[in-house]
């Protein structure tokens, strides 16, 4: 089951941070369909966050097709965001993440690795 973090320090508002962890999650192969979210409450009891907060991102989450609710049995994962299969993201995460490993063993700080996407973006724009 998916675990949600929130970010006090984050520009994105909890609601949106926690949209992005189950579009992550779902794009990662961490969630399938069929698989339940957390219940409100234990989303409430884990991030500290106010219940509302968490409805409002199931309801965008549910407006995207993603997920559904069933009353009094929970939301549930309904389809996948469109894109490459959760293999590939897995894949390319692992490469990625070795990159970085190396970037920072190069002695690159995160405005270097930063430099480095914005540039390489660009070049393949």
């Amino acid at each position: 089951m998916i675990r949600f973090r929130v970010d006090g320090r984050s520009a994105a508002p909890p609601y949106l941070q926690i949209v992005q962890q189950v579009r992550q999650a779902l794009r990662m192969g961490l969630l399938e369909v069929g698989d339940q979210l957390p219940s409100v409450r234990e989303v409430v009891a884990a991030t500290a966050i106010n219940p509302n907060t968490v409805l409002k991102a199931y309801r965008d989450l549910e407006r995207e097709g993603l997920v559904a609710a069933a009353a009094g049995r929970g939301t549930f994962v309904t389809r996948r965001p469109d894109g490459p299969p959760p293999g590939t993201h897995a894949r390319l995460g692992r490469s990625l993440a070795r990159w970085v490993h190396e970037a920072r063993a190069a002695g690159l700080d995160d405005e270097s690795i930063e430099s480095l996407h914005a540039a390489a973006e660009e070049e393949i724009a």
